[in-house]
């Protein structure tokens, strides 16, 4: 039996985080938010650091509804992406340096996205995570969850369906 020796730890690192690094800086949006994704395997944990121009209510102050909402289909849609990448990307057919060089699968496209608004954001560095519920070759069904300083304790929630791109695209 011909076996391939296992690939050194790093340089499997290496290219998840540069696929997912070419996957999150393909949208000027995500960089205009201020969102990064900390990868822990194959699980996702998005984080919007606090900035002042995402607030929406000074007075309370609170993070703007619209920033909310952005976060979590963001959060979402690159999870998505995520896993749908992840056997390519295992196997080597997703290649880190075509990735980085612009040669980018195509992301969902939303089809509906609901957010419920559960308490005021904070002033706050804000987490967020996807699961997954369905996922087919065209269609996809996901919920995410938003928390800032106890998980326990969301401030938004929301579930999105997306089409999925097709692979000969």
């Amino acid at each position: 039996m011909n076996h391939r020796p296992p690939e050194p730890v790093q340089l499997i690192k290496q290219r998840r985080d540069a696929v997912l690094n070419a996957l999150v800086h393909e949208v000027p949006f995500i960089q205009f938010l201020g969102v990064e994704f900390d990868r822990r395997g194959d699980e996702l944990t998005a984080v919007m650091p606090y900035d002042e121009k995402l607030i929406g209510n000074p007075m309370l102050p609170a993070l703007h509804g619209g920033a909310t909402a952005s976060f979590l289909e963001i959060t979402a849609i690159i999870g998505l992406s995520w896993i749908s990448l992840w056997d390519e990307m295992e196997n080597g057919r997703a290649q880190a340096d075509a990735l980085a060089n612009g040669q980018l699968p195509r992301l969902p496209k939303t089809i509906d996205f609901n957010v419920d608004y559960l308490r005021a954001g904070l002033p706050r560095d804000s987490y967020a995570r996807a699961q997954v519920n369905r996922s087919g070759r065209r269609y996809a069904s996901v919920h995410v969850e938003a928390w800032q300083d106890r998980r326990a304790k969301l401030f938004a929630q929301a579930t999105g369906h997306f089409m999925m791109p097709r692979r000969d695209d």
